[in-house]
């Protein structure tokens, strides 16, 4: 038996206070070196391997938007979570199976990982019956390597590549393209990675204005995502602390 997500114990509030102070001053001098408005750049908690507990302590301290990357914890989690009764701007931000669909768009406010044109296709099918369009995030792959998941620049593979997939999303009217989202490649300093992005960005938005979100930047490397314009910072270990093995 589990104890209830609304009894966090008053040491793990502390540590995730202290996280959350720190992480929020980070933000807040990247945004002042790079000139930005510290408004303008919004924390997504990446609570995976974490309990439901800590997501409802980490929106008693002011966080209002969550980050899962596997449907089978989010989709409990987040029910837990309800049940507590909060209710934080959940973030799919792993690759998405197309069998996952259904199950991450009852609790998703935000899919950020769309990487193909077969995927959008799935998410604007099941995203039919909402009330207002689904903000979707177009995953990028910044190498050209899709292993990773991302949709590739310049590729001649019409399901995987950028414009497409981009195009894709635009056109499914139970779907609003909202931007970018990536993960700096392995090898790649995070200036240059997100430089790149910074460049793919601004080539989706002169075709598509409103495609203003981009979700870049983790605990190790925010401060260079800030610096080039990112919107979003997806953070985990620097603010709930390392994670327990995944098995």
């Amino acid at each position: 038996m589990t104890d209830s997500p609304a009894l966090v114990r008053p040491d793990r509030r502390a540590e995730l206070a202290a996280g959350l102070a720190r992480v929020r001053a980070r933000i807040a001098d990247a945004c002042a070196a790079a000139g930005r408005d510290r408004a303008d750049v919004t924390m997504i908690a990446v609570t995976k391997t974490y309990p439901a507990a800590d997501v409802v302590a980490l929106a008693g301290l002011g966080v209002t938007d969550v980050g899962e990357n596997r449907d089978q914890e989010a989709a409990p989690k987040a029910a837990e979570v309800a049940a507590a009764g909060v209710a934080p701007r959940w973030h799919f931000v792993g690759r998405l199976q197309r069998n996952k669909v259904k199950s991450v768009l009852r609790y998703a406010d935000m899919v950020q990982s769309v990487d193909s044109v077969r995927l959008a296709s799935t998410v604007a099918a099941a995203a039919g019956g909402r009330d207002r369009p689904l903000e979707v995030l177009v995953q990028v792959s910044i190498d050209g390597d899709p292993s990773r998941g991302g949709a590739v620049p310049s590729c001649a593979d019409p399901d995987v590549g950028l414009g497409p997939v981009t195009e894709a999303v635009a056109a499914a009217q139970s779907l609003r393209l909202a931007g970018l989202m990536a993960v700096a490649p392995l090898g790649w300093e995070p200036e240059r990675a997100f430089a790149r992005l910074a460049d793919l960005a601004a080539q989706v938005r002169a075709a598509h204005p409103g495609a203003t979100v981009l979700s870049a930047g983790m605990s190790g490397d925010l401060e260079a995502a800030i610096a080039h314009g990112a919107t979003h910072v997806r953070v985990g270990s620097a603010l709930l602390g390392m994670r327990p093995t995944l098995r």
